[in-house]
């Protein structure tokens, strides 16, 4: 069932973000900072997600050169004290999940309408930023 959820989560993500891209494609030069119809405002929140999951995605690969660090001078303490990578990727997936659904949840304020777009990339990019910084922070003080 938990899988089922999951997969259902990941879906509705990627189907709304599917009608951005589309909706961006329609109309590549939509003025965000004067957006004045739902369909730029979603356009625009679509592009603030992707802005910040492209940081996101840059800061991971820092965090896990980090990590692979981090292990390497573990394994020369004791082999029983590595483990920061494994521990980072579980961290993220278990992320991920947990951002996919609180998106999705954040959408049915406005479940079906014009709206429910633009509100579901407002919250992954919210989270995405935080979520940045969070891992910013495993870098700080390895040199990166």
């Amino acid at each position: 069932m938990r899988r089922f959820l999951l997969t259902s989560v990941s879906l509705a993500v990627t189907l709304f973000q599917g009608v951005l891209l589309a909706q961006a494609q329609e109309d590549p030069q939509v003025d965000c900072a004067n957006a004045m119809t739902q369909a730029d405002m979603n356009i625009c929140a679509n592009k603030d997600y992707e802005a910040a999951d492209t940081e996101l995605n840059a800061v991971y690969k820092k965090a896990m050169a980090a990590m692979k660090d981090t292990d390497k001078e573990m394994a020369g303490i004791a082999p029983s004290y590595v483990g920061a990578v494994e521990a980072l990727k579980k961290a993220q997936r278990a992320w991920i999940d947990y951002r996919d659904g609180q998106c999705e949840l954040a959408g049915f304020e406005a479940r079906g309408g014009s709206m429910e777009p633009m509100l579901v990339s407002g919250c992954l990019a919210d989270l995405t930023k935080k979520r940045t910084e969070e891992l910013k922070g495993l870098t700080e003080g390895a040199g990166n």
